[in-house]
Parts: C-alpha cells; sequence; structure tokens
C-alpha cells in the first residue's frame, strides 16, 4: 500500500495552559494590558450580577488564538464568566446547559450580532448573517434541498474521478490537499460546477481562496476596518476583496442564469409541500445537472430573487469549505498520531468494502469512520466559537458551579458559547485532551451536574453521527437548535468518504522531518 507523508503547515500543539492570573505573569503585564484593565474598571459596568469577570489582557488576546486564553479562564473562572477588555465586554459560555438555553430553548432571543456584521459583505443575507425573517424564509427551503436523495446522488459524485496512479511513496501537504477538494466537492454538489482546484487554477479558483482568506481574517480580527468610510478603495486589501467578489458573483450569476435556463418546473408561486416533495422524490441519480442550485431553482417563488439565491451558494461555498477542509487535516493527523487506531480504521474499510467502492448504504456499516470523523470534530472544532447578541434581557442558568439563581444579562450582551471549551471540558468528558473515538459508544453522565443528561446514543438512535441530542449540548460541532448549520449531513458524508477512499488506498505518516 502507498505511503503518505502527511506534512501540515501549521499544528495547534495540544497543552494545558497555566492561568494568566499568576504573580508572575501580573508582574510581566507591559503598560497597555494596565491600561486596558483599568479602562475595563471604568466602563465595562463591573460584574454582570455575581457573575466572575477574567481580565482579558491585550497580549493575550492578541498573542495567541482567542480560544487559547477562553480555556485558560474556563478553567479559573467557571463555565459562564465575563471577559472584559477596554471598553467592551462579552460573556463566556461552556456550559452545555446554557448553551442549550441560548441556541435552542430562548432562540430567537438571541441573533448572530458580532458575526452577521463580519459576514454581511461576504454573503450578503444567506443563512449565517440573516436577519430573523430571511432567515424563517430561506432556511425552511434550504434544510429541504438536502434531502435523502439528493445526498445520495451527492455521494455517487463524490466517488466519480480518476484514481491514484503515481509513485508508491509520495510526500504531500494535506491541509492544501483537502482544501483543494473541499472546494471542487462544493462546486459539484452544490452548484454543479467542476472548479478543478485539486488539478488547475484560475481566476475563479484564486478569487474563491481570496474570498475564504478575508472571510477567516475578518472573523478574528478585533476591529472592523472593513467600515471605515473609503475602505474598499485606500486599503489594498480590500480593493482585492472587492476585485475577488467581482468575480465570483460573475461566476455564480452564470450558473444561477444556466439553472434557470435549464429549470424543468416552471411555476412554483407558492412553497406548497406536495410540491416540494415530488422535487425530493425525483430522480436525482440520472438527472443531469442535479445540485443543490437545481433544487432552489425549481422551487423559488415570488420572496426570493437572483441576489437572494446567490447569496445562499456563496454561505454555502465559505462554510461548507472551512469545515470539510479542516475537519479531514485533523482526523488524518490524529491517525497518524495514534497508528494502531490508523490499523483498526483501515481494517474496517477492508472488511466492509474489501478492494470495492464505498456505496451509500456501506456508510452505515462504517461506523469507527464515522466515529474518527466527530471525534476530530470534537477535539478541533470547526469553528471554535459560537457568537451571539441577545435581543432582550434574560437570565442565564448558572451552568456547573456556578450561580444557582443564575445570571441576569441586558438586552445587547453579546455572547460567546466556547465550543472548544465545551468540547474539551473535564466536568463533561472523560480525558477529554485524548483522541478516542469509541467515547461516542458509551453512555457517560457526571451524576454531579444537576440538569445535563449527559451522553446517551440511545437518545437519537436512528442518527449515523452523534450530534448536540446524544450529548445534551456538550458536543455541537454545527451548532444546535433551529439555527444549526443546514448542510451538518452532507459536510459528515463527504468527510467520511473522503477518509475512507484514502485510508483505503495509502498509508499515512507525519513527515517528522518538516
Amino acid at each position: 500500500m502507498p505511503f503518505v507523508n502527511l506534512c501540515l503547515s501549521y499544528v495547534c500543539v495540544e497543552c494545558r495552559c497555566q492561568s494568566i492570573n499568576t504573580d508572575k505573569r501580573k508582574s510581566n503585564r507591559n503598560l497597555l494590558d494596565n491600561a486596558s484593565n483599568l479602562l475595563t474598571d471604568l466602563l465595562s459596568g463591573g460584574s454582570i450580577g455575581s457573575m466572575p469577570i477574567a481580565e482579558g489582557a491585550v497580549s493575550h488576546l492578541f498573542g495567541r488564538p482567542l480560544f487559547f486564553s477562553l480555556y485558560d479562564w474556563f478553567l479559573e473562572h467557571g463555565a459562564v464568566y465575563k471577559l472584559a477588555f477596554g471598553p467592551k465586554a462579552f460573556v463566556v459560555v461552556s456550559d452545555p446547559i446554557v448553551a442549550r438555553h441560548i441556541l435552542r430553548e430562548n432562540a430567537f432571543s438571541y441573533d448572530k450580532a458580532v458575526l452577521a456584521d463580519i459576514l454581511e459583505p461576504i454573503m450578503g443575507k444567506g443563512l449565517i448573517p440573516a436577519d430573523l425573517d430571511t432567515w424563517k424564509q430561506r432556511r425552511r427551503v434550504i434544510a429541504r434541498a438536502f434531502h435523502n436523495s439528493y445526498l445520495e446522488a451527492m455521494f455517487n459524485k463524490l466517488l466519480e474521478g480518476e484514481g491514484y496512479d503515481g509513485p508508491n511513496s509520495i510526500e504531500l501537504d494535506l491541509e492544501a490537499e483537502f482544501s483543494s477538494l473541499a472546494l471542487d466537492i462544493i462546486g459539484i454538489g452544490v452548484f454543479n460546477y467542476d472548479f478543478g482546484s485539486v488539478t488547475k487554477e484560475s481566476p475563479v479558483i484564486k478569487a474563491v481562496y481570496g474570498t475564504l482568506f478575508e472571510a477567516e481574517h475578518r472573523s478574528t480580527f478585533y476591529i472592523p476596518y472593513w467600515k471605515i468610510p473609503l475602505a474598499r478603495w485606500i486599503i489594498p486589501r480590500q480593493r482585492k476583496f472587492q476585485d475577488d467578489l467581482k468575480v465570483i458573483n460573475t461566476c455564480l450569476d452564470g450558473l444561477i442564469r444556466n439553472a434557470k435556463e435549464s429549470r424543468q418546473i416552471r411555476y412554483y408561486f407558492d412553497f406548497m409541500e406536495t410540491d416540494v416533495e415530488k422535487l425530493q422524490q425525483r430522480d436525482y441519480l440520472n438527472l443531469k445537472d442535479a445540485s443543490l442550485l437545481r433544487f432552489l431553482v425549481d422551487v423559488r417563488g415570488a420572496d426570493v430573487d437572483d441576489r437572494q439565491l446567490r447569496d445562499d451558494l456563496m454561505t454555502m461555498l465559505i462554510a461548507g469549505h472551512e469545515t470539510t477542509a479542516a475537519v479531514l487535516t485533523w482526523a488524518v493527523f490524529l491517525l497518524a498520531q495514534n497508528p494502531n487506531k490508523m490499523k483498526k480504521a483501515q481494517a474496517e474499510v477492508d472488511l466492509v468494502l474489501g478492494t470495492g467502492r464505498p456505496t451509500f448504504e456501506s456508510l452505515k456499516e462504517l461506523q469507527y469512520i464515522r466515529l474518527i470523523v466527530v471525534e476530530a470534530l470534537r477535539l478541533y472544532s470547526q469553528p471554535p466559537l459560537l457568537i451571539r447578541r441577545s435581543l432582550k434581557s434574560d437570565v442565564l442558568p448558572g451552568g456547573h458551579k456556578g450561580d444557582k439563581d443564575g445570571y441576569a444579562i441586558p438586552a445587547g450582551t453579546d455572547v460567546f458559547i466556547s465550543v472548544y471549551n465545551l468540547h474539551r471540558s473535564p466536568y463533561f468528558w472523560d480525558r477529554p485532551h485524548d483522541f478516542e473515538p469509541e467515547r461516542f459508544l458509551v453512555q457517560n453522565k457526571n451524576e454531579e451536574i444537576e440538569g445535563w443528561g449527559g451522553l446517551d446514543p440511545s437518545r437519537s438512535p436512528g442518527a449515523l453521527y452523534p450530534n448536540e441530542v446524544i450529548s445534551d449540548f456538550a458536543f455541537l460541532p454545527f451548532g444546535g437548535g433551529p439555527r444549526k448549520c443546514v448542510g451538518d449531513q452532507f459536510a459528515l458524508m463527504e468527510c467520511t468518504v473522503a477518509l475512507t477512499l484514502l485510508l483505503q488506498n495509502f498509508d499515512v505518516e507525519l513527515n517528522r522531518w518538516n
């Protein structure tokens, strides 16, 4: 079996970080940190109820990924705390009970606020940044597009293409390779368009990557410089971003136009259940241009225009690409670090498939492969934070070891739900930093935590992949509640197929010299 040396351009080294509030670190704070903390005391309004406060030293916020610092403060201050730096304060949540309260039980009392501000110039009124009314209209249609016959058709498309016919040993930067693969899968499955980024480069591909990098940059930048008047003309980065958007929008407009011209069902002025069901039951396996765009065009009504379709497609392009590329990269990295688990995964593939190709039905038998995918999602969640803003005053549950009376927050409070903290919490997971795919098969409940149902696989017996239901919101790779990611099953399926084919054809090891 050929070998692939895994070369990662960056690796987050797993470590337990010390609290920032040690005497040594206090003594080493620079003048900027002291000034920031003083401004916090004056302007942030003190505690929200009896909520603990974590002082946000500027050097810690900019010196490394934010979610690492949030984890440090979680271990010190508890599951719900206030992070304040300068005049700005956030509530950080690292508890499934509180996450459930925000995402499911009071979902429409919160919006995406900061995240919407960041992504609106890129995604317009797509599902992620959309206001509540737009979201309700579009979610209903888009969710129906991810029906079973569509998933099966896309599964078969994933298997198309040439096999590997190269040397027995090859060194690859799998992060870059998976990024190209994810882009091509999204192109075929969503647009019926082959970006061909694995084998070639074009202006559209360059523009897509430029937009992806800008979206990632904005999501991790604390100052919205892109809102500065005339920024799009005077800042070179923003001029390039506008040029990239123009290239992509021209491409998407052409794809929408082509889909409309070949539209098989001409008149859909109402979203009638029977009409949607007829479309869902159509023979997608033999449809020439089967894609999510095909479905959206066929059911489009008077409430949606081409601009909205373009926003929907752009959202799925950005969100779908990032998750798939990251999960596959970390899954292979974790397997390369754990050769015994890799052998177990390959043994399952050999048992289920032999030398044959996977089928849509064989997904059910590839249990260990599916568990590897979700365990990679647990350890390296993408994204590591969910951002919300309260639309009205609320009382958050205190969470584990928090105030039993909860914490009152006013309208306009920005909340960070730290998925990274939830997934690595020592209170809700045994050996939370270890790579153990089998953990999702075992019932696990901390009896000391009142109000948390624990991990129980029987809670969602029909689900192929563990989710927020079986973990009672301790596992949130795609969010939860009404605004959960609509394409979660598609993303998980494509990751499973890609990982299966890789393990069926290759052994993988880390390039430890690079």
